[in-house]
C-alpha cells in the first residue's frame, strides 16, 4: 500500500494557501517595499510628530507656524522637491504657507493638503500606551506626518520619479485670513493646474471625506421705539427690540429647522436702551422700566451647498422683512467656507481609496456622512476637482485640552495613503 504522506502535505499546503491572506497577491512588488519602508520607520514619525507638537503654533502665532514651516520644509527638501513659503501681507497677521512639488508626467497631478496652525496652544507631546496627547496632534499635524511619510516611502521605493505632486501646507486653516482671495489664491491656482486633491484632515473610524458643510455668519440687527415701559404693546410704542428680535429668531427656528445639514445658530445677542458688538463682544445698557430700543444677534450658517445656502439666506430675508411695525430689523450675511459638496469624481475617488484598504486587508473605507464634519480647507478648491478629505491621523479632544492621536493607527493611514499616490500616479 501506497503511502498517504505525500498527499497529506499536499492537502495541507493546499489548506494553508487557502488560509493565508489575499493582500500579497494583490500587492506588486513595489507596493511591498513601501510597506516595508513603513514598518521601519513607525519611531521615525512619531519622533517627528513629537517635534512638531511640541512647538506652539496656534493661527496667530506667526513665528511658531513658520517654525513648523521650517522643519517640514526640510523634509522636503531632502526628498527632491522644490520648496517655498508663501508670505501673506503684514497686516493679515497670518504666517503664510509652505507649498512644496515634483514635476512629471506620470498619472494623476496630485495636489495634497495639510495645514501648520492650531486652535489652542499649551499642552506638550506626552506618550501614553497608543496615544499621544498635545495640541494638534489630532488636528492636524499628525495628519501631516501621515502624509510625509507616505512620500517618504515612495521616494525609498524610487516611485516618486516622474510624478507631480504638489503639497501645501497652510498656515491659518484654523481661522483663514482676509480676504480669502489673497490668503486661498496660491491655493486655488495650484488646483486649476491639478487633478485630484487629497487632504489629511483627522480621519474618523473607516472612512473618508467626500463632503463638508460650508460655513457663514449673519447679524440681526432690531430697532424699536423707546420710552417708558407702561407704553410697550401700544399703538406709539409697539413691542421694543427685544421682543421682535426674538420674534425673528422664533420664525428662523420654526420655518428654516430640519432641512438636511442645514444648521443656523444665533451665538451671541446684546440688547437694550443701547447695544454694541464687535467680532466676539458686545456691551448693552438699560433699565427694567425702559423699552429697549435696539437688538444685535450674531450667529452663524451652516450648509451643504450653495444652492442651499443661498436658498435659506432668501427665507431669512424674507422672515426679518416681515417686521412688526413701529420695528426695523435688518440682516446681513458674511461668506466664510464654502462647502465641499459631494459629487460623482469624489465618490470616484472614494472607491479608489476604499480597493486599496481592501487590497491591504484594512477592511472597506465608506463615506463620512458630511453632517460629522466642518468645514475646511479643500472646499475652496472642490468645486474645481475631485477629492477626498479626512485621510490624516485618527484621534480626538480636537479644539480641546486633551488632545490625543493614536499611534498604532498611524502606520495603517501611511500605508494606505502611500499604495493610493503610488496606484493614482501610474
Amino acid at each position: 500500500m501506497k503511502s498517504l504522506l505525500p498527499y497529506l502535505i499536499l492537502v495541507l499546503l493546499a489548506l494553508t494557501l487557502i488560509a493565508l491572506p489575499s493582500t500579497a497577491q494583490k500587492l506588486s512588488p513595489e507596493e511591498q517595499k513601501i510597506l516595508s519602508y513603513v514598518d521601519a520607520h513607525k519611531e521615525d514619525a512619531i519622533a517627528l510628530l513629537e517635534k512638531v507638537v511640541n512647538i506652539e503654533s496656534p493661527t496667530q502665532n506667526v513665528a511658531g507656524v513658520k517654525q513648523v514651516g521650517v522643519i517640514l520644509k526640510s523634509e522636503f527638501d531632502a526628498l527632491g522637491f522644490k520648496t517655498k513659503w508663501i508670505e501673506m501681507p503684514a497686516e493679515m497677521k497670518r504666517g503664510g504657507h509652505l507649498v512644496a512639488e515634483r514635476t512629471g508626467t506620470k498619472g494623476k497631478k496630485l495636489l495634497l493638503l495639510g495645514h501648520l496652525d492650531t486652535v489652542l496652544s499649551g499642552e506638550k507631546f506626552r506618550r501614553e500606551g497608543r496615544r499621544a496627547f498635545g495640541t494638534g496632534t489630532s488636528d492636524m499635524k499628525a495628519g501631516d506626518v501621515v502624509m510625509l511619510y507616505a512620500l517618504k516611502a515612495l521616494h525609498n521605493a524610487g516611485l516618486l520619479k516622474d510624478t507631480q505632486i504638489v503639497v501645501m501646507y497652510t498656515g491659518d486653516e484654523e481661522d483663514s485670513g482676509e480676504p480669502v482671495e489673497t490668503s486661498r489664491g496660491d491655493m486655488l491656482a495650484l488646483a486649476k493646474r491639478s487633478d485630484l486633491t487629497l487632504s489629511f484632515e483627522g480621519a474618523v473610524r473607516n472612512t473618508a471625506t467626500v463632503g463638508r458643510r460650508g460655513s457663514s455668519s449673519w447679524t440681526l440687527e432690531v430697532t424699536g421705539e423707546t420710552g417708558h415701559s407702561s407704553g410697550i404693546f401700544g399703538e406709539r410704542m409697539g413691542n421694543g427690540a427685544i421682543f421682535e428680535a426674538a420674534r425673528i429668531i422664533h420664525q428662523f427656528h420654526e420655518q428654516l429647522r430640519g432641512e438636511k445639514y442645514l444648521t443656523f445658530n444665533p451665538s451671541v445677542i446684546v440688547g437694550g436702551t443701547q447695544a454694541e458688538m464687535n467680532t466676539f463682544n458686545g456691551t448693552a445698557s438699560g433699565k427694567t422700566n425702559v423699552v429697549p430700543a435696539k437688538v444685535i444677534v450674531k450667529g452663524d450658517l451652516r450648509f451643504i451647498s450653495e444652492e442651499q445656502k443661498e436658498a435659506t439666506r432668501a427665507k431669512m430675508r424674507e422672515i426679518v422683512a416681515k417686521h412688526l411695525p413701529k420695528t426695523n430689523a435688518k440682516i446681513t450675511f458674511e461668506d466664510g467656507i464654502p462647502a465641499m459638496t459631494p459629487n460623482e469624481g469624489n465618490y470616484a475617488l472614494l472607491k479608489q481609496l476604499d480597493q486599496v484598504s481592501q487590497d491591504l486587508g484594512f477592511g472597506k473605507v465608506e463615506a463620512l456622512d458630511p453632517g460629522e464634519r466642518g468645514a475646511g480647507d479643500i472646499a475652496f478648491i472642490s468645486h474645481l476637482i475631485p477629492g477626498l478629505d479626512g485621510l490624516g491621523a485618527k484621534g480626538g479632544n480636537s479644539h480641546a485640552a486633551g488632545e490625543w492621536t493614536d499611534l498604532e493607527s498611524m502606520p495603517m493611514l501611511i500605508k494606505r495613503t502611500a499604495v493610493l499616490i503610488y496606484r493614482l500616479t501610474r
